[in-house]
C-alpha cells in the first residue's frame, strides 16, 4: 500500500451547517467547536450552524472553516487513521499544522481568528481575484508581468485553473488580455480582498506578531508549505512561511505533484466541499481520493486502517 495524505480546503467551500453532525454525534468534535469559540471569542456554533451572512465574510469564514476542519480531523484520528504527509490550501494549511502536530488546536484557532481580521482589513479599498480557466500557466504569468499595476498569481490550483489577484483595475486589464489570448472563462471570485498578493504584506507582518505568542512544536508528521511546495523540515521555518503565505502564491498543484512523486496514492480531503478532490482529478486522475465532510463519510476510512 502506498502513502496517505490528509489535505484541507481553504476559503470558499464554507456553508451553513458544516460539521454540525460531527458536533452533535462525536464528543471530541464538539470539544473542538467549543475550543474554537473560547479561543476566538465568537459563537462558533451559531456561525457554523445557523443561517447568517457573517459566514461569508473573511474574518469569520476562516475561523468557522477551521473549526469544522479540526473537528473532522479529530474524528478521523479517533478512527486510528494517520497520514504520512499533510497539506492544506491557504487557510487549510492551518488544519495541516494541527495534523502534523506543529501547533495545538487552541493556538491555531487564536492565530486564524487574527489572520482573518488582518486579511479583511488589509485592503479596505478592495481588489480582485479572478479564476482563469483553460489557459497555459506560462501565458498567464507573462500577462501578469506585462500588465501595469499590481496583478500576480494567487493560486496554482490545477492544470487549466489559475487564480490571479491584485488591484481591481490591473486584474481587469489582465483579464482582457487573457481572454484575447484564449482563456475559456475568467470567473471573478466573490472575495473581499486581493488575497495572496503583495498587497497583503502588511497583514502578514501583523500575523507575525501574533505568531510570536505561539510555541511551535516538533514536526510529528511531514507537511508541505504553500509558499515553497516543499516539506518543512525545520520548525524554525514555520512562522516565517506562515507570514509570507498571506501575500505569496499558493502552489497547490506543485504540492500535490510533490506528494505523488514521494509515493502518496491516497488523498483524504477533510472539511466542507470537494474542491480539492476536483483539483486532484485534473492533476492526476489515477489517485484515490476520499472526502470526509459528513459523519457517515468516516466509514470510507475502514479500508485505510
Amino acid at each position: 500500500m502506498g502513502k496517505i495524505a490528509f489535505m484541507f480546503p481553504g476559503q470558499g467551500a464554507q456553508y451553513v451547517g458544516m460539521g454540525k453532525d460531527f458536533y452533535e454525534q462525536i464528543p471530541v468534535c464538539k470539544e473542538m467547536f467549543e475550543l474554537a469559540g473560547k479561543a476566538s471569542g465568537l459563537d462558533i456554533e451559531k456561525l457554523c450552524f445557523e443561517e447568517n451572512e457573517q459566514i461569508n465574510i473573511t474574518e469569520y469564514t476562516q475561523i468557522a472553516m477551521l473549526a469544522a476542519e479540526v473537528a473532522m480531523l479529530k474524528a478521523i484520528e479517533e478512527k486510528g487513521v494517520k497520514p504520512d504527509v499533510t497539506a492544506g490550501l491557504s487557510l487549510g494549511e492551518y488544519g495541516a499544522l494541527v495534523a502534523s502536530g506543529v501547533m495545538t488546536p487552541e493556538d491555531v484557532f487564536k492565530v486564524v481568528r487574527k489572520r482573518g481580521i488582518y486579511m479583511q482589513e488589509a485592503v479596505p479599498n478592495g481588489g480582485a481575484m479572478v479564476a482563469i480557466l483553460g489557459l497555459d500557466t506560462s501565458v498567464i504569468e507573462q500577462v501578469c508581468e506585462e500588465t501595469p499595476g499590481m496583478v500576480t498569481i494567487a493560486n496554482y490550483n490545477c492544470p487549466g485553473q489559475i487564480v490571479i489577484t491584485g488591484e481591481e483595475g490591473a486584474a481587469q486589464a489582465a483579464v482582457e488580455k487573457l481572454t484575447a489570448a484564449g482563456a475559456k472563462r475568467c470567473v471573478t471570485l466573490k472575495v473581499s480582498g486581493p488575497f495572496h498578493s503583495p498587497l497583503l504584506v502588511g497583514a502578514g507582518e501583523k500575523l507575525a506578531k501574533e505568531l510570536d505568542n505561539v510555541t511551535i512544536q516538533d514536526i510529528q508528521i511531514p507537511y508541505i508549505a504553500n509558499v515553497t511546495a516543499d516539506y518543512v523540515t525545520d520548525k524554525e521555518q514555520v512562522k516565517p512561511l506562515l507570514e509570507k503565505q498571506v501575500s505569496s502564491s499558493v502552489k497547490w498543484q506543485q504540492t500535490i505533484e510533490k506528494m505523488i512523486a514521494d509515493g502518496v496514492d491516497t488523498f483524504v480531503e477533510i472539511g466542507p466541499g470537494k474542491t480539492l478532490s476536483g483539483f486532484m482529478r485534473k492533476i492526476n486522475k489515477d489517485m484515490k481520493v476520499l472526502n470526509i465532510e459528513k459523519v457517515e463519510d468516516l466509514e470510507k476510512l475502514n479500508e485505510l486502517v
